[in-house]
This record gives structure tokens, sequence and C-alpha cells, in this order.
């Protein structure tokens, strides 16, 4: 108990609201921190730790800091905060082991998104058992053992980030770093009753971290709650010329909590695409979890999962195995011994691919991508379980690669298509495992998937991972969007169906509803050009109202909209009937002088029906 008398937790909300009000220091903290690991034992969770000692000594250098500037509390969000890392991400001074003892080695410098944390006056506390060289989400592939599932320690804690998730369930540490290539960041947090990050790719550097498949790999975030793991990506997001496909947040991002929109659009698989491999307590939780979104205004809309399925299918094949094979070529080829049997054949089969199949792969999931994005053109987000079920350890071991395999039927297909995706806890099943859902949307949209996520984590009623705390009380101002959009008025040839419309939908557009103008308008069929258009323009008299429809875009796709409008074409004020005044079409009055007026149709899609 802290000197308040609260419970001595360590979501970021309770810790920081103790270190102002001086109830905690960083070394009672750690003093209570290293209590709990020696109550713990030896519970497979750490393959190396930062010695006692200088983890006291990092507490009372930051205490001592922060009697000399109590501003620091402010300056420096995640002060006095203990975090583990995943061994395969880089800390200083400590062993990278990717879980295989003959690959280890010792960096001078952390990975960079930890160098970050640290300057955020985060505090690391050691590294992590995983699934070895990120290989797996299982969490038993590995010579430092299993780490110990909190809630019952015959079933598997998921990996391959499975020392980082237990380590944050079992109140060892307020948040901790994994990775994610086919679903680590997530798996685990579902079997662990605790909130999973998958950020967009390259928004965390991945300078530091030992690659699995170079092109996908995420740095994950496990945290107790939903604005614990936005707090960490804002310390940790930002550019890295090391990393070769790091990138940018686009204009307006912005990393924190936010109230949920009222009624967001969900889509969710068919009842017949769902797979629970015999699971019917996971088919019950998920139905539960479907009907407390609805209840919290959601609008669930079914969709054909198929193609996603298709998607997460071909990271496994020997096409997307390959380029692990390539990560690991030169250890695999000097040590190949030394790799987990399962690891090594799994590792092993990408050299059965040719790099015919490879781009053949490749240009496949560039098809199902644009799937997804008339996917997300309709639905502000999709909805998972985390999982299909969950299983025993002695069953893993007993068909290692199958039930692996069914483990990523929700998860291997969200970095093939490059998207972001946050996993909550969901509820208990009658034998006490948890399970969770998945929220996935386009890249870049992390602050959204929080703001429903985390409204549906609230509504789950469920305590934090497996400590036992109840949520703390947190309320997002409803002021910060979780988003910034523009809604458009289109006119012409970008309406549903229509052939430019799927630029909209790559831009990450979504069509909000039909709308009508008010009647200062006349309407021309422009000429020339590889596809009709139509130009719209306001008029002093002789106006009609011309039908249309509304699409709303991310605000950072705007820009690029724009430098895709030929002239006479441009975006402006229009008045809509209702009185509301958006952006939208309009075109030049000089450029219709010898255009066909067509307003007598009241729309282009009723001149394109009059023409057939």
């Amino acid at each position: 108990m802290s000197k308040n008398g609260a419970v001595d937790s360590l979501d970021l909300t309770r810790l920081r609201a103790d270190y102002r009000a001086g109830h905690r220091t960083p070394s009672m903290v750690i003093d209570m921190l290293l209590q709990r690991l020696a109550a713990r034992g030896d519970d497979g969770v750490w393959i190396s730790r930062v010695p006692d000692d200088a983890l006291r000594r990092q507490a009372s250098a930051l205490e001592e800091r922060l009697r000399a500037d109590p501003g620091v509390l402010d300056r420096e969000t995640l002060f006095g905060v203990p975090f583990a890392i995943k061994d395969n991400i880089d800390l200083a001074g400590l062993p990278t082991t990717a879980a295989c003892p003959a690959f280890a080695y010792t960096p001078s410098r952390s990975a960079i998104a930890v160098e970050r944390l640290c300057a955020a006056g985060a505090i690391p506390v050691g590294k992590t058992n995983l699934d070895q060289f990120a290989t797996g989400l299982v969490g038993v592939r590995s010579p430092y053992g299993v780490a110990r599932n909190p809630f019952d320690a015959a079933y598997i804690p998921g990996g391959s980030s499975s020392g980082s998730a237990v380590a944050v369930a079992a109140g060892l540490v307020t948040f901790a770093l994994g990775t994610d290539t086919a679903g680590s960041g997530r798996v685990p947090a579902g079997f662990n009753n605790i909130v999973g990050l998958k950020p967009s790719i390259g928004l965390i550097p991945a300078s530091g971290v030992v690659p699995a498949c170079r092109s996908l790999d995420v740095v994950s975030i496990f945290a107790l709650t939903v604005g614990d793991s936005l707090a960490v990506l804002a310390a940790a997001m930002g550019f890295d010329s090391d990393d070769i496909y790091a990138r940018c947040a686009p204009a307006g991002y912005t990393a924190s909590l936010s109230a949920a929109p009222p009624a967001p659009r969900i889509a969710v698989p068919r009842p017949d695409q769902r797979q629970f491999f015999g699971d019917a307590q996971a088919e019950r939780l998920f139905d539960v979890a479907l009907a407390r979104l609805a209840s919290l205004g959601a609008t669930l809309v079914e969709i054909d999962y198929a193609p996603l399925a298709e998607a997460a299918a071909v990271l496994y094949s020997p096409t997307g195995v390959a380029e692990r094979t390539a990560a690991l070529d030169d250890f695999l080829v000097r040590q190949p011994d030394a790799l987990h049997p399962i690891t090594r054949q799994i590792v092993e089969s990408g050299r059965s691919a040719h790099a015919v199949d490879v781009y053949k792969a490749r240009d496949r999931l560039r098809a199902l991508r644009r799937h997804a994005e008339a996917l997300f053109a309709d639905t502000d987000m999709l909805v998972v379980p985390t999982s299909g079920t969950i299983y025993r350890i002695d069953d893993v071991l007993a068909d290692p690669v199958q039930l692996n395999s069914n483990l990523g039927h929700y998860t291997n297909f969200v970095n093939q298509l490059d998207l972001s995706a946050l996993a909550v806890p969901g509820g208990f099943r009658d034998d006490g495992m948890p399970a969770g859902i998945t929220l996935i949307a386009p890249a870049f949209r992390e602050p959204q998937l929080a703001a429903v996520g985390h409204a549906f984590h609230v509504a789950s009623s469920v305590t934090l991972g497996a400590t036992g705390v109840a949520m703390p009380d947190i309320t997002p101002p409803a002021s910060n969007p979780a988003w910034p959009t523009l809604d458009i008025v289109v006119l012409g040839a970008h309406m549903r169906g229509l052939p430019l419309n799927r630029d909209l939908a790559a831009l990450g557009g979504r069509y909000v509803s039909e709308c009508r103008t008010a009647p200062l308008y006349r309407l021309f069929r422009l000429p020339g050009g590889a596809v009709a258009r139509p130009g719209m323009v306001r008029v002093a008299e002789d106006g009609a109202a011309i039908a249309g429809e509304v699409w709303r875009l991310p605000a950072e796709s705007v820009a690029a909209l724009l430098a895709g409008i030929p002239q006479p074409l441009g975006l402006g004020d229009v008045v809509l009937s209702d009185g509301r005044r958006l952006k939208g079409f309009l075109c030049e009055a000089v450029a219709t002088a010898q255009a066909e007026d067509i307003t007598r149709f009241g729309g282009w899609r009723a001149w394109l029906a009059a023409q057939e």
C-alpha cells in the first residue's frame, strides 16, 4: 500500500498521481517491484535483468531531480515508470539474445525507442523471454523456459512477446515493449487480460531491433490501460533515418486519448466465417463483445472475411517465410543447430520459395490491400477476436505448428495489409482464462482505435491484468478528436461505383451520405478527358439543386486529393440544401463556355443513366 492507503497499482494514472502528491517515490516503487519479483521466483519471464543496485541508483537519481525541479513531472511523461523490454530489442549493457544463447551480443547503445522512453523518465527493469527470434504466437519456443501465465500456468502465455505481456499482467512493470510481425503484440495481450497496441509500421522506429521480417516488424506496447499505451506511443514514436522502414506520422496526428465517436461503423466477419476452433466459450465471449460495442452506439457491419484470411495465409507460406530466412540467413548457415527445432523448421522452409513466387505473392497482397481500402471506405474499423481460442502448453508441444497457425487466424494479415491494431480485454471464460477483442483500422489510426477501445475496456468492467486492481478513473477530453477529418462533397466520377471512387478509398475516404446542394448551381459535362466528368458552377440566377455524395477523408489526405484534381476543377465551399457549407468540387466558370449544360438532369448519375 502507498502512503495514502491506495492499492500499489503500477498503472500510469495512479502512479503519476501518487508521485505528484508525494504518496510514492521512485525508490518506493522499485523496492515494491523487487519484492514482487522475488515473490514470483523463477517464473520464466526474464532472460536478464538490470541489477537491483543499479535500479535503486536510477530511482534515487530521479528523486534528486524531482526535488530540485518538480516541473520534471510535466516534461517527462513517463517519469519513474518501470518498464520491460522484449529480448530482441537492444538495451545498452544487457545482452540481446532473441532467446538464442549462441546469437547473443551486448549492445553499447539501446534501441532508439528505448532511448526515447528513458529520456521520458522511464526505468528499464530488464529483458523478457520470447519465442526464439520472435517466431511463434505460443510463448513456448525458448531455451529460457515458458513465461508463467498468471491466470493458469498450464496454459500458454502467448507469443512471441510472452515475457513482456506477463510482466505487465503480473504487476511487475507499468508497460513493456514487444514486437509484432504476425500478432506477437496482440495474442499475448489477449491471454493476459491486458492492452496490446500494435502501431502502424514505422511509427516507432525499429532501429536496434533484431529483425524477423524487416518490412513488417513493429515495436508494440503492452499496458494495463489504453491510455497508458498511447502515452508510451507518444514518447517512443518519431522518424529515425537509421530505420529504412520508418515513417513520419501524418499532419494532425496526436497520440492521446479522446472520447469515442458517438456511432462508429465497425466491420465484423460474417457469422459463418468466424473461426473458434471448437471453443464455444471464446465464441460466446465474442458475441458478448459485439453486443457491448452495439450498446456503446456502434453500428456493426458484416463483411466478407475471406480476402483477409487469404492475406493471413501468405505470411507462413514459403514466400512469406522467405523474409524471415533472409533476416537470419548468415546465422542459420553458421550455426543451424543453435536454433530451437520448430524455429529452425519454420525458418528453413523459406529456402523453398522461388523468386517468381515471391513477386506473385507480393502483387497479390497489393491487390488485397485494395480490398482493405474499400472495406475501410465504408467502416471506421474492423473488430475480430484477438484469438479464436487458447491452448494448454502440453497441447501446443504435441502439435506445435498447427495450433500456432490457428492462433494467427485473426492476426497474420494486419501488417501484411499495412493496418494498425489494438487488442483490448473483453472478459473471462468459465475456467477463468481471459479473452479479448482486437480493433483494426488503416495505418495511423491508433487514436481512433484507442477512443473506441478505451470505451469498450471500461464497459467490460474487468480488473487490470492479473492484479485484481480496478480500472482507474479516466475521462478522455471530448474536445480532442480521435482523428482529424474533412467532409468533401463529390458530384461526379468520385461517387460510389464510378471510375474514380477507388481514389477516394485509397486516400482513406469513407462514404457518409447522399446529399443535394442548395438551388444555387449549374452542372456541365466537361469536354475531353479519359474519364467523363462534370463541372459544377455557382450562379447568381437560374440555379438548381444538384445531387451528390458526402465523403469523409483523413485531414492529411486532403493535400493528396487536391494535387490530383485536374483543371478546371478545384475545391471550394459548397452550400447544401440543409444549410451546411462543406468543401466540395467546383469548376471555373470560364471552362463551361463550350461545355454541355446538363443541369436539367439534377445530377451526374441521372445524366449517365440517360446515356445508356
